[in-house]
């Protein structure tokens, strides 16, 4: 079995909470720069201690300020 690459990350900003579960993960918005590339914006859960995540959704500043005007629209 192939080993996955290690994926480096730096939480650049915490932006805000979005919810809590009752294991103690919370929901996300950071602004997170992967593998020491420019940060994006991101929305996942992640542990207590910020070392485990959970898949999620990132996005440059353009695709989040298209999301902001579409739900204005909304």
């Amino acid at each position: 079995m192939a080993n996955k690459p290690e994926i480096k990350y730096e939480i650049v900003e915490n932006i805000c909470v979005l919810a809590e579960s009752a294991k103690g993960w919370t929901k996300e918005l950071n602004l997170v720069s992967w593998n020491d590339r420019e940060p994006k914006y991101d929305i996942r859960e992640w542990a207590p201690d910020h070392e485990k995540m959970s898949k999620g959704i990132t996005l440059s500043e353009e695709e989040l300020q298209l999301v902001i005007e579409a739900m204005k629209k909304r």
